[in-house]
């Protein structure tokens, strides 16, 4: 049977380094850990895989709160204390009190699914060490039904993480790794083309100068991200704003127009407007 092989989608840009990442952890049966800034995509990785190679998608999002168990199944013992005291018949099957989850799904799952455990680093410590044993054995076992879930195909496993938290070593020498370095001109000219083909070619050159440039100024609280550049074309395309009113009357604008699609927090904002008038009174 031939490799599965992703390449890409025609949505999403990938590399040629992510799409190896991609293959080898496929290879590997590893889960694939992906780390990278905020707005990279990592998450939309999980899509354009399972959308690519034509499998379903399973999606685990964690929470601070979020614990390993609830990832297997968890049992209702408070509605099955309620029915008992009402008398209902469903009381006499435990197994009508658990609720399956996601990894619970992923195993039963008919054809071999994609799995995105998004966000782990949120959760707790011990989060990625307790899920060991089920990522590594592809089972589990149910101690209220006696009932040993065993994976039917092993799944392909994207695990996100925005590097909040260090995860544990040994949970990391079981992951294929790889980081999304943020996207260089080249590569963001070819992600904004797939999604505003019709963009011009001055707008867009202007665009990226003035983006690469805010994001370069030292003691920027929060960076803009590729989704947020996205989100500032598609403001400056339905209002029409020509290359030439974006670069500003002076040829060098203090802030960009709607930069409130790019600067999240008004001390970032002061930053710049700051950074470029001291620059301005040095040039005179």
């Amino acid at each position: 049977m031939a490799a599965i092989r992703f390449q890409g989608t025609d949505r999403y840009v990938v590399t040629e380094d992510l799409a190896l990442a991609v293959n080898a952890a496929v290879t590997l049966s590893r889960p694939l850990l992906i780390k990278g800034e905020p707005g990279t995509g990592k998450t939309q990785l999980a899509e354009e895989i399972a959308h690519s190679l034509k499998k379903p998608l399973l999606e685990w999002h964690i929470k601070s709160t979020t614990k390993a168990q609830q990832g297997l199944y968890e049992y209702d013992a408070v509605s099955r204390l309620r029915d008992s005291q009402l008398g209902e018949a469903r009381v006499a099957d435990i197994g009508n009190y658990i609720v399956k989850g996601r990894l619970w799904e992923v195993f039963i799952s008919d054809e071999q699914p994609v799995l995105l455990i998004d966000e782990i680093d949120k959760a707790d410590i011990e989060f990625p060490n307790d899920l060991l044993r089920e990522l590594d054995r592809m089972e589990f076992y149910v101690y209220e039904t006696r009932e040993l879930i065993k994976a039917r195909h092993r799944p392909i496993i994207l695990i996100t993480s925005n590097n909040d938290k260090e995860l544990p070593d040994a949970f990391l020498r079981r992951c294929f790794f790889h980081y999304i370095r943020f996207p260089d001109a080249a590569t963001m000219t070819r992600i904004i083309e797939m999604h505003y083909p019709n963009i011009k070619a001055d707008l867009l050159k202007e665009a990226l100068e003035s983006f690469y440039r805010l994001r370069e100024v030292p003691g920027l609280k929060k960076k803009p991200s590729t989704s947020e550049l996205l989100d500032w074309l598609k403001l400056l395309l339905a209002d029409d704003i020509s290359a030439e009113a974006l670069r500003g009357a002076d040829g060098q604008s203090a802030v960009p127009l709607m930069y409130g699609a790019l600067l999240k927090n008004e001390q970032d904002v002061h930053l710049f407007e700051k950074l470029v008038f001291m620059d301005r009174r040095q040039n005179r």
